[in-house]
This record gives structure tokens, sequence and C-alpha cells, in this order.
């Protein structure tokens, strides 16, 4: 084991940290802001796969095909919230649950009835086909680090959005005091809608960018929602910043995890969490 390949498994690890944050940054907001506990997140991330599975064989090109699909995610998102979430706010967390999971089943039975329950593969863009030489024995994909590049450049618009503009500010408000935010004129049913959306729309991204590294099969985002709640726990409840931490953290230790302590692996994330809120009981970033 020598310099090149902990330098792969570091690039792997930032790679899967930046993907689950693109995942759980959708999901602290749509908690942080709507106060809604959304277990079909996760189901969002295998309707991303499956969009862009389906769209890249209708317009023979990847890039179209994302483009299509965010629109399709984003506009699911949008009337999952005014039809379904909408009933959910100022009630308790039980019936949250209970709604979002039965969002989970349906989301699942549908899948099956369009696409079946056969395993897909997507294949990767003959431009970023390619891989970066680092030795003469080994190579490294050039579409993972497009990935992290991408992930990366949205991490830093969402700062940019939440921080900087009025939207941000907006967000910001509803989050610390929906109350408030709404006696002030700001329509925070328009707000909900639009930030349940964009979670949705983020968490189907990451399913299409993830799709050429993985098979697309029904029931995919089924241990992507477990990870995202504990990057979303780490990092704090409601911080897209500690979501980005937690999220580089656990792609780190799971990476490493698996090829240095395999029959450790599967607990190590988790020892992970413990420690964190042992320092740190709301998370790195809570917000106060």
């Amino acid at each position: 084991m020598d310099f090149t390949f902990f330098l792969i498994q570091a690039l792997n690890g930032v790679q899967y940290g930046l993907l689950l944050f693109l995942i759980a940054s959708g999901l602290t907001l749509i908690f942080g802001i709507m106060h809604v506990i959304n277990l079909a997140h996760g189901a969002f991330y295998m309707v991303g796969a499956y969009l862009v599975w389906s769209l890249t064989g209708v317009f023979d090109s990847f890039v179209v095909a994302i483009l299509a699909g965010i629109v399709c995610a984003a506009a699911l998102g949008w009337v999952i919230e005014r039809f379904l979430v909408i009933h959910l706010y100022n009630r308790d967390h039980l019936d949250q649950v209970l709604l979002t999971y039965g969002l989970i089943l349906v989301l699942n039975e549908v899948q099956r009835m369009m696409f079946g329950s056969d395993v897909h593969g997507v294949a990767v863009p003959s431009m970023v086909a390619a891989s970066i030489p680092l030795t003469d024995t080994l190579s490294y994909p050039v579409y993972r680090l497009v990935l992290a590049g991408v992930c990366l450049a949205l991490a830093f618009a969402m700062y940019w959005i939440i921080q900087r503009t009025r939207l941000g500010m907006w967000i910001r408000a509803g989050a610390a005091n929906r109350e408030m935010t709404a006696s002030l004129g700001i329509d925070i049913r328009r707000l909900n809608a639009l930030v349940f959306a964009a979670g949705t729309a983020l968490a189907a991204f990451a399913g299409m960018i993830a799709a050429p590294l993985s098979s697309v099969y029904p029931g995919m985002g089924d241990n992507v929602i477990i990870i995202s709640f504990v990057v979303v726990v780490i990092g704090g409840i409601g911080s897209v910043k500690g979501a980005f931490l937690g999220a580089l953290a656990i792609g780190l230790t799971d990476t490493f995890g698996r090829v240095l302590l395999p029959e450790m692996s599967s607990v190590m994330v988790y020892a992970l969490m413990a420690a964190v809120l042992l320092w740190k009981p709301n998370g790195l970033f809570a917000r106060a």
C-alpha cells in the first residue's frame, strides 16, 4: 500500500462524500426550513437514477437527459409538497414518518410497474470515459473527477445562494422563525414548495450522476437515506455547512474503512457519529 493507493482511496472518499452532500443538503434544508422528516428522500435518489437511464435512451445524450431529469424531479417534488407534505406542517413527527414511508412504498411500486425489477446500467459519457494515469499500472477515471468537480461547484453555489442572496435570506429566516418570517410578508408556503422541490432535485441529481458508477436497481435509495441521516446528524440539523463537512468525513471514513478494516467497515461510520455526538450533542454546526 503505497502513496498512489492512498491517493486513489482519498479521491474515492472525497467523491463519495461530495455525492452524499448533494443528498444530505436537501434533507437538512427540508427539515431545517419545513421541520419535516422526509424518509422518502432516498427514493428521490432512485427516481433520479431511473430518470437518467430512461431519458438517455430518449435523447441519446447524457447531459440532456440530466437537464430534463432535473426538471422532472423538481416538478415531482413540487407536486408532492403541494398535495401531500403541505398537510404535515404543525403535525407531530410520527405522522411525517408514516406519510413519507408510505411514499417510499408508492414510489418503489410505481418504479416496478414502469421499469420492472431488472438491474440496468448507464454508460459513462464518451467525452469523460478516459482515465488519468497515476503510475505505469494505475489510473483514475476522469468521470469521477468530473463528478467531484460538479458536486463541489454545486456546494459553493448553494453556499452563495444561502448566504449572499435575498432568497437565501428568506430561507435562513424561515429556518430561524417561520411565524416571524410570514408576518414580514414572505410567502412561506411558496418558500416551502421551492425548498422541497430543490431538495428533491438535488437528491435526484445525485442519483443521476451516480448511475454510471453503479447499477440502477429497485430500492437503491434505501441505504442512501440511512447514511444521509447520519451525515445530517453529524453536521447538525439545518446546517448546510455541517452537511458538507459531515459528508466528507463519512465518505473518507467509509472508503478507508472498507480497505483498511473491512471487518469493521459497516460500523465505522456509526462509531464516528457516536464520537461526534459525545463531543457535540447537537452536531458540529447545529443552529442555536
